[in-house]
């Protein structure tokens, strides 16, 4: 009954006022898909402009006159400002473009306004690309590009009512035929840096990693289920309990804030790496994401560089790498571990004192708990090993809790968690567990990064997510280095195992598949992300280097970009020209109206009278006459030849082709000649 409805309501409109309605449903849609980045008052808006030009479209009402533009332009403006601070920028001006394009909609006219309608909707269809490049993204952008062509075209069609399927053929014909083009321009096209900047994602109050960790000033930790890395491993993988992905060290302490050790000691005296690696290595691929850092992340511990397709990495003392400039687009890059390492000094150095440093006044029961166990336990370096499982026997049996809703902490945030709360996340453990041993006379410090993942069945990635950022600890140990202590795992086995990973909260329609269905739901999981990862890997990752390995493969020795713009141009050149001969091909072979006319002409060839294909209709008809005078055949085929180029020609002829063919059939040709 509604789609009856629908059809019956868009039969009895105007012309004008139905391609106005659709315009305006294809340009709701482009908004739609910005809600989650543009203000809410644009949101609304934009809808209550939009809801108006259509009402006015079906009633046929006067558009607003231009006060009212003005007045709702002066109102964006000053709502733009107090919400983004500015006028410029990437946000502010998204916003604009937003409603610009629907106030336009307002002064829709002529042909003029509708064309400058169709290119700014052409324009804010990109900016979806400066908040998301997914594929979910680039299927809604598909559909709004179709429906925008069929619009464009629609508006060029002739006086009538050509129906609106038409016109979406008509687009969808010219996507096709563009889409060899739009291949070649993305294979050859050379890959520049975008012309904007991406604003620094602060992690706060969300899962993932910074530069540096401010302990309890987060009551409520936000799963983000974000991709990080992906990563596939040529051979059987480690457990997943051993997959740690190393990323930013921090060894100061100020009470409150964790930071990169910025060590007085000249270089002589720092603390060397002294990396050893032992047993099989474990090769894999790393596909990651950008950061805006410069930090590859990396299963512990790698001795070798990570072979980058671009720039140069380097490892610091603490085993970090980093790469010589932030990591702005995705990047994929081969490695090399060894689970079993050591590293550090195996004896007592100078610059381990950096990692002994407590800022005084802070967490006193603590530094009480710490003299306690030095006496229950034994003081000294050759302790140290029994002092540390005295502390992960306390975690595991002194009822502590890992939890994402700690409540925001004081100052003193190792005593709340030790002898108060007793909860907190992996932030709260980690900190309180170094500031105990340090406590103790034992050299630790935190480290960050990644830990686990999920394996991926149907394309065999291990996809390691935002929500799966870690923080663990690792101590000095006379003889043996640094030796990394996990004490989540003594609070929550299951957040390092399998059983117990993070998790984002599920929609409503997830939820409802995962409780009627789990393996269902995971398998669907796994196809998403696995295409997902295709379009990651060979649309988003087609990067300047790949596009430089795509000329080695076509026997370029050294391929440099003056290579890249002779294959472009030339590809470009050649594919212009095979469109063009098959364009004129076709026009010859299978357009009915010169296929008619063809025929025309070799009928009058036979009959005695030589002319010219390319002859045009009216001509031909001329020597026609002149060949046989005002005969009735001669005025009845002139005729005949005249309303064949009406029907090309004039605007609203109501011939048809159907009928000149029959027309030529009935005509009384004379006999003729034998040869």
């Amino acid at each position: 009954m509604k789609q009856s409805a629908l059809s019956s309501l868009g039969s009895s409109l105007p012309r004008e006022a139905r391609d106005t309605l659709f315009l305006l449903a294809v340009i709701g849609w482009v908004v739609f898909m910005q809600v989650a980045h543009i203000p809410w008052w644009c949101t609304v808006l934009t809808a209550g402009v939009l809801i108006w030009r259509g009402r006015l479209a079906v009633r046929n009402q006067p558009l607003p006159g231009w006060p009212w533009r003005l007045g709702l332009l002066l109102i964006t403006l000053v709502a733009t400002w107090f919400t983004h601070q500015t006028l410029l920028g990437r946000d502010a001006g998204v916003t604009l473009v937003v409603v610009l394009l629907a106030l336009k909609t307002l002064e829709l006219r002529a042909r003029r306004d509708a064309f400058v309608v169709f290119f700014l909707a052409f324009f804010a269809l990109l900016t979806h690309f400066f908040y998301s490049q997914s594929l979910l993204t680039a299927a809604g952008i598909l559909i709004a590009l179709l429906g925008l062509l069929t619009a464009l075209v629609n508006a060029h069609l002739p006086v009538g009512r050509p129906p609106l399927m038409q016109s979406a053929r008509i687009a969808g014909g010219m996507a096709l035929l563009g889409a060899p083009i739009m291949l070649v321009l993305f294979l050859l096209f050379p890959r520049m840096a975008p012309l904007w900047g991406l604003p620094d994602d602060g992690m706060t109050g969300r899962s993932g990693l910074s530069n540096s960790m401010r302990v309890g000033e987060i009551a409520k930790l936000v799963i983000d289920d974000r991709t990080a890395l992906r990563v596939r491993f040529e051979d059987r993988p480690p457990p997943q309990a051993r997959l740690y992905f190393r990323g930013p060290v921090l060894s100061d302490f100020d009470g409150v804030e964790w930071r990169p050790l910025r060590s007085g000691f000249p270089a002589q005296m720092a603390l060397p790496a002294n990396l050893q690696v032992a047993g099989e290595p474990v090769r894999y691929q790393v596909t990651m994401e950008p950061n805006q850092r410069p930090w590859l992340f990396v299963l512990e511990a790698t001795p070798e560089a990570p072979r980058l397709p671009s720039g140069q990495a380097s490892m610091t003392a603490d085993l970090q790498w980093r790469t010589d400039r932030p990591v702005s687009e995705r990047v994929r890059f081969d490695a090399v571990s060894y689970p079993q390492f050591r590293h550090g000094p195996t004896q007592q150095v100078v610059a381990l004192q950096d990692h002994l440093e407590l800022p005084p006044g802070y967490n006193p029961r603590t530094l009480t708990l710490a003299q306690q166990l030095r006496r229950e336990f034994g003081a000294g370096p050759q302790n140290a090993p029994a002092l540390v499982d005295a502390v992960m026997n306390r975690l595991r049996t002194g009822g502590y809790a890992y939890t994402l809703e700690p409540g925001v902490y004081g100052a003193n945030t190792a005593d709340e968690f030790w002898f108060d709360r007793r909860e907190g996340f992996c932030e709260h453990i980690a900190s309180s567990f170094v500031i105990l041993m340090r406590a103790m006379d034992i050299p630790a410090r935190l480290v960050t990064g990644y830990q686990g993942g999920e394996l991926n069945g149907v394309d065999g990635y291990w996809t390691v997510r935002q929500r799966d950022a870690h923080a663990w600890t690792e101590v000095w140990l006379q003889d043996q280095g640094w030796v990394r202590v996990d004490p989540t795992s003594a609070v929550a086995p299951g957040r390092i195992g399998s059983l117990e990973r993070l998790r984002a909260p599920e929609g409503l329609f997830a939820g409802a598949v995962r409780t009627l269905n789990p393996t269902l739901s995971a398998q669907l999981r796994d196809f998403w992300e696995a295409v997902n990862s295709g379009w990651d890997q060979w649309v988003l990752n087609y990067t300047q280097g790949r596009q430089l390995n795509l000329l080695k493969n076509l026997g370029f020795s050294a391929p440099s970009w003056t290579d890249l713009a002779y294959v472009l141009i030339g590809v470009v050149v050649l594919v212009s020209l095979v469109g063009a001969a098959w364009t004129l091909w076709e026009r010859q072979q299978r357009d009915p109206w010169l296929r008619l006319l063809r025929r025309a002409h070799r009928r009058l060839q036979r009959l005695g009278l030589q002319s010219s294909e390319q002859l045009p209709p009216r001509g031909l008809a001329q020597q026609v006459i002149q060949q046989w005078g005002e005969t009735p055949f001669a005025r009845s085929l002139s005729a005949w030849l005249l309303r064949l180029e009406a029907q090309r020609y004039a605007r609203g002829s109501p011939l048809t082709l159907a009928t000149l063919q029959n027309e030529f059939q009935q005509l009384n040709w004379p006999r003729e000649p034998k040869r």
